[in-house]
């Protein structure tokens, strides 16, 4: 026989690829293999991890929000006791007290207010932690400012209280020069866009 059969009884294979061919499929195998992209999961693996970190991510924001919820409320009965004490004692420490009370309740609203736009847009906002931050500095200002006037006149203390003041002064500037510049950069592309439509 010519050997066109195998002991088989099938037909015999063809020729066998040798020289430059074998040399072009083994280098083609390696590239493959070594190819990051060929590393990266199936597209199903993917969207199902994305989903469960979507999940777990608003079960965390819903823990931050319950969290926050109930310190609001505590410290909105905290604010009711202090403004019935201001109101009978008729004294400035209660006062300062009061108000201390609800500069913390402006804070936990503002950071429900981040949770809520970070869970809506899927980015993390910046403006509300700067005014969170200006507002914890206004705080500090004035319980500063309160301490600074019971140790007028005393030296060092008065000079540190005076210091600590100057300090958040800047701070606070600076923060809200900072929320300024955020939003001018979010206007401009609406005032880009008026700005075509004008023309047009």
């Amino acid at each position: 026989m010519d050997g066109t059969l195998t002991r088989t009884g099938g037909t015999a294979p063809g020729p066998a690829r040798t020289g430059p061919a074998v040399r072009h499929d083994h280098l083609v195998a390696e590239r493959r293999r070594s190819d990051p992209e060929r590393r990266v999961p199936p597209p199903g693996f993917g969207r199902l991890g994305t989903r469960v970190l979507e999940i777990a991510e608003n079960v965390v924001y819903a823990g931050i929000v319950l969290f926050l919820v109930l310190g609001a409320a505590v410290l909105l009965v905290l604010a009711g006791r202090s403004t019935w004490r201001a109101a009978t004692s008729l004294q400035q420490s209660s006062v300062l007290e009061l108000l201390d009370v609800l500069l913390l309740v402006f804070i936990v609203v503002e950071l429900l207010f981040a949770v809520r736009s970070t869970v809506e847009k899927r980015e993390l906002v910046a403006e509300p932690f700067l005014l969170v931050g200006i507002i914890a500095s206004i705080k500090e200002i004035v319980v500063l400012s309160v301490e600074a006037a019971g140790v007028a006149g005393d030296g060092a203390p008065f000079d540190d209280r005076m210091t600590e003041i100057a300090i958040l002064g800047v701070l606070v500037l600076l923060l809200g020069l900072t929320s300024w510049l955020l939003r001018r950069k979010e206007r401009e592309p609406i005032e880009g866009e008026r700005a075509d439509t004008a023309e047009k």
